[in-house]
């Protein structure tokens, strides 16, 4: 099992700071940690005219432009994968995303871990002038033109929402494919897992019954499918800030049990689950980080 952790940007603790985005990720690779992730929104409301938002994000979180951020980063470390947990993939031009993931995972060396989801917001979607209605049909055809033309030099392809004719992307990704995680926790979000992902990542499931119970389906789809349950990954979440040594390593063997393939350490997020540090500096999340690491290395 590998452990990554979420580059802590959306409350400004570290997110604003080059210098700091930079020390953190690069602590991370030094402490051991495989994985470097990071979330994603383009667009967020003013909470302050709509009173009934919610608790959900708005423009005071900080979101980091995935492939700029993890760019950046790619020139800063050597070893440490990155992965979006998750790009909102149907509210984006298709063949952009296949052309900066190709681009992104040249200068990473191969790095890269695309996670997408369809996303929730449709003030995002009117914003970038795409369909909130049909995003997730749309999405199912999105990842096929972005699997071709990560495979081959030129294609052709004529679908519902999208036609290439005799064209292709340069560069291609140095493994001519990207490893495609899915996110969310619908029954059709299963089903394209197994049809065409490399993982799930059901980032909201706490350890418990609930989760077994998802993984099981998951895995019952799979051999329905004629698919080997094994060569799917799972990559869900674990907190810096709830509990102490003895619990984290409760859950991290929970989660192994369960047959989870990788974890993504938050020491930020406050929501479902799991609870941020108290701590706001960049030193605070390095000394979580070094913690949680210190606790739990050995049971992976």
């Amino acid at each position: 099992m590998k452990l990554g952790v979420a580059l802590p940007v959306i409350d400004r603790d570290v997110g604003g700071d080059p210098a700091a985005i930079r020390a953190f990720a690069q602590a991370a690779e030094a402490i051991g940690y495989q994985d470097l992730a990071t979330p994603d929104h383009v667009l967020g409301v003013n909470a302050a005219s709509r009173p009934d938002w919610g608790d959900r994000n708005t423009s005071a979180d900080l979101f980091q432009d995935p492939f700029v951020l993890f760019g950046f980063l790619a020139a800063c470390t050597e070893k440490i994968e990155f992965s979006t947990q998750l790009l909102i993939l149907a509210q984006r031009q298709t063949v952009l995303v296949a052309k900066q993931a190709a681009c992104l995972d040249v200068m990473c060396g191969g790095r890269f871990r695309l996670g997408i989801g369809v996303g929730w917001n449709p003030v995002e979607f009117t914003g970038l002038n795409e369909n909130f209605h049909n995003r997730g049909r749309r999405s199912e055809e999105q990842v096929e033109v972005m699997k071709a033309l990560w495979a081959e030099p030129h294609i052709t392809f004529a679908g519902r929402y999208h036609k290439i004719e005799d064209a292709g992307i340069n560069p291609l990704p140095p493994r001519r494919t990207i490893p495609l995680w899915y996110g969310g926790h619908a029954d059709v979000t299963l089903e394209r897992v197994v049809k065409w992902g490399d993982g799930w990542l059901p980032l909201a499931y706490g350890p418990g019954d609930e989760a077994k119970a998802a993984f099981d389906k998951l895995r019952r789809l799979a051999d329905a499918a004629g698919r080997d349950p094994d060569s799917i990954g799972i990559d869900t979440r674990v907190a810096a800030g709830v509990g102490d040594e003895r619990e984290w390593r409760d859950v991290v063997q929970f989660w192994k049990s369960c047959g989870v393939t990788r974890l993504t350490l938050t020491t930020y997020s406050g929501r479902g689950h799991l609870r941020r540090i108290a701590g706001r500096t960049l030193a605070d999340h390095l000394a979580a980080m070094k913690r949680y690491w210190n606790a739990v290395a050995d049971l992976l």
